[in-house]
């Protein structure tokens, strides 16, 4: 495997950002054009990714709905519970706002004695 020099390395970064649309250009400055890094190494597959736990997702999954009773959920409260799993483990924006919502809902719920 070759080395790239960091002044290539940049040269070929303008080339992506200058081959994008403006849509995703505005998106990428939005975050941060020295914080974009197109040459990421890619992610671990999904079957072994890890948590900070060093669970995977099937293990968070399983583990989860074992502290359930059988009768307490359904395909579909299953299938949301993978759905998160999978989006907060993939450092997903959308599931962690969710997240963070069900966590400030539920000690709402709590300080105001409806649980």
């Amino acid at each position: 495997m070759t080395t790239i020099s960091p002044e290539e390395e940049e040269k070929r970064k303008k080339a992506i950002f200058d081959s994008m649309s403006p849509r995703r250009q505005k998106h990428i400055l939005k975050k941060g054009y020295e914080k974009w890094a197109p040459f990421q190494e890619p992610k671990d597959p999904i079957d072994i990714r890890k948590d900070k736990t060093k669970r995977t997702t099937q293990m968070l999954v399983r583990e989860f709905l074992q502290s359930r009773s059988f009768e307490d959920y359904s395909n579909a409260y299953s299938g949301g519970v993978l759905e998160i799993c999978l989006g907060i483990i993939n450092d997903d924006e959308k599931f962690k706002g969710m997240f963070d919502f069900s966590v400030w809902y539920h000690e709402l719920l709590k300080r105001e004695g409806h649980e």
